[in-house]
């Protein structure tokens, strides 16, 4: 009897213990994710981001479009102190006036806006065009939503029809028909009637 149950415990045994063994195994070598796939899929940053691409946001006041941004990657990490919201690989910023004509665009390579303090940084080969034809080159531009300007420090450069102005700082208006050039440098074109005798 003991006999009989010993090879009926073995028997049970090896039914168990082999298929068990066989998955493990199987499991182990179907397993080929990178390692650092993993990573990026399980880190804290990814966890808290919302990512979107090729996206379009249309501000509007009182009914009427205001600016109207498009962006290649958008991603919102609201957990993030102090939350904010990237664009990257390129974003274009049409901003419209009252008759609902473009009256200045923004292109960039990156920008990143901070929503509580109303701040958006903006760099990498910033331009700026107005309804005139006026262009402003930069590295990096600050957006201040409160005061609804435009600051920088870094060596601006801007074109126009008569002159190519290039200063350290600038400060303007969003639709950039005002601007103020600090360390002004460059070719100023003056009529001879302003001149003094």
């Amino acid at each position: 009897m003991t006999k009989r149950l010993f090879i009926l415990f073995q028997k049970l045994q090896t039914r168990i213990l082999f298929p068990g063994v066989l998955f493990i195994l199987l499991t182990l070598t179907a397993c080929n994710n990178d390692p650092e796939q993993i990573k990026a899929l399980t880190s804290k940053n990814a966890v808290q981001e919302d990512r979107a691409t090729d996206v379009t946001f249309i501000q509007s006041q009182h009914g009427k479009v205001k600016a109207i941004l498009s962006a290649h990657i958008f991603i919102r990490n609201e957990l993030a102190k102090p939350p904010y919201t990237d664009l990257k690989d390129g974003i274009k910023v049409e901003f419209y006036d009252d008759s609902n004509k473009i009256s200045s665009t923004l292109t960039a390579g990156y920008a990143r806006y901070y929503e509580k303090q109303g701040n958006i940084l903006i760099r990498n080969n910033v331009v700026i065009v107005n309804k005139k034809g006026e262009q402003l080159n930069t590295e990096e531009l600050v957006w201040n939503q409160g005061v609804e300007k435009f600051y920088t420090e870094k060596f601006v450069k801007i074109t126009t029809a008569t002159q190519v102005l290039y200063g350290d700082g600038l400060e303007a208006n969003k639709d950039f028909t005002w601007y103020h050039i600090k360390n002004l440098k460059g070719t100023v074109q003056v009529n001879k009637s302003e001149v003094p005798q």
